[in-house]
């Protein structure tokens, strides 16, 4: 059985029409998630982008020994077990931190692609031209600044060449990943793994997208969070920020369909375990927050907990042979994605893996599910004054310790 695993950065679970939302139109993935198993309790491990990917492909849990930092030499991958198994691996990415050189995420594919540009990665430099301000710094994260400018100005410079819907990194990476499935779908079996960095910000969706949530706003356009406080926002403004993220959602949603229609029409559903899922989530003015970590002078709470908007994230996973449409209720975690994508595809994995393989639940068997918690926590090995915050959740309550 072939495997792929599709992520995309920061998407909410609440975001999703088949969660509930009826506002943003997230209708390629809704229309995924009818024809496979949805799971809504699923919660983040450890946080933040690169914690999570190490618990996602290593089915261990990061945070209690180490925060973010390159993939240990000791812990098998997802792509080094099933590569050992015959498969071949591809990993096609516009996630800038996975692909840093000696990051190793990359350990155990065949193949590794990087669409260059995201966020704060500059290729190619371009510096003929002035660097635009986008936004006011009062409105926008600082934290790094590069030539003296935030990310959201660095961000419109390095991609100042762009000029409609197909140069979106979203869209870059998801026909990427189709042409490489056209040019490997007669392969014995294949792992690809498609890391997209949007939902991410900057938010550069094209502005008929953000029209469809914001009609008629004449303001500056608010294309990334301050990380702070959210009454650094008017009303209008935060509904701007929100209107810039749900349209970033769409856009998501209508590639990451494109990608689903091409592994449709090589006719690989037959024999292809697809499995969909985020990193964590995004405070867009919940609990006075905007962004997902307190890196603002301006803000003297700390750091922030990790509530729902942070933890609650998707994870949809279809398979040949597993009925569709059903909602599973147990709590899943990311280290739950190694086990269960082996287990699916017949491979025997490491025996230091700590998740659970989600397969039982899906194909209907009577188990006693043993996650009676999730825990979602930043690295606990960070200084005493960082304070780290860690979230213990049951199906029922949600408890904050630390601080």
């Amino acid at each position: 059985m072939n495997v792929i695993l599709i992520v995309s950065d920061t998407f909410r679970y609440d975001n999703l029409g088949c969660a509930g939302n009826h506002v943003i139109n997230t209708s390629e993935l809704d229309s995924f998630a009818a024809q496979s198993v949805v799971f809504d309790q699923c919660h983040v491990s450890s946080f933040p982008t690169i914690p999570h990917r190490t618990d996602m492909i290593t089915g261990r849990y990061s945070f209690p020994h180490y925060g973010w930092s390159p993939l240990r030499p000791e812990l098998a991958s997802l792509a080094e077990v099933l590569r050992g198994a015959g498969y071949v691996t591809q990993l096609i990415a516009d996630t800038p931190h996975l692909m840093k050189h000696e990051y190793n995420f990359s350990r155990g594919c065949h193949g590794y692609y990087w669409i260059r540009g995201q966020e704060g990665d500059i290729s190619f430099t371009r510096c003929n031209y002035e660097i635009p301000t986008v936004m006011r710094r009062e409105k926008t994260r600082v934290q790094p600044l590069t030539f003296g400018h935030p990310l959201v100005d660095l961000n419109a410079w390095a991609n100042r060449e762009w000029t409609w819907e197909e140069d979106a990194f979203v869209a870059q990476t998801c026909r990427a990943a189709s042409k490489w499935l056209e040019e490997n779908y007669k392969a014995d079996k294949f792992f690809l793994w498609v890391d997209c960095f949007d939902v991410h910000e900057p938010w550069a969706a094209p502005q008929f997208f953000v029209d469809m949530y914001h009609p008629g706003y004449r303001g500056e356009p608010m294309l990334h969070p301050n990380y702070g406080p959210a009454t650094a926002y008017t009303k209008a403004e935060l509904k701007n920020l929100w209107a810039h993220y749900a349209a970033e959602t769409t856009l998501v949603s209508k590639w990451i369909g494109y990608l689903l229609r091409k592994i449709e029409d090589l006719g690989l559903n037959e024999n292809t375990a697809i499995c969909f899922t985020a990193d964590h989530g995004m405070y867009i003015g919940e609990h006075n927050r905007a962004g997902k970590s307190n890196i603002c002078e301006e803000d003297d709470r700390g750091p922030w907990p990790l509530y729902e908007e942070l933890t609650h994230i998707p994870l949809i996973i279809r398979a040949p042979g597993v009925r569709s449409g059903q909602r599973i209720r147990e709590l899943a975690q990311p280290p739950d994605i190694m086990p269960t994508l082996l287990e699916l595809a017949g491979v025997d994995g490491p025996a230091a893996m700590e998740g659970h393989s989600l397969a039982p639940l899906m194909k209907g068997r009577k188990v006693k599910w043993p996650r009676q918690h999730a825990f979602c926590s930043p690295a606990l090995t960070a200084g005493l004054n960082d304070r780290p915050k860690t979230t213990v959740r049951s199906k029922r309550w949600a408890l904050v310790i630390g601080g």
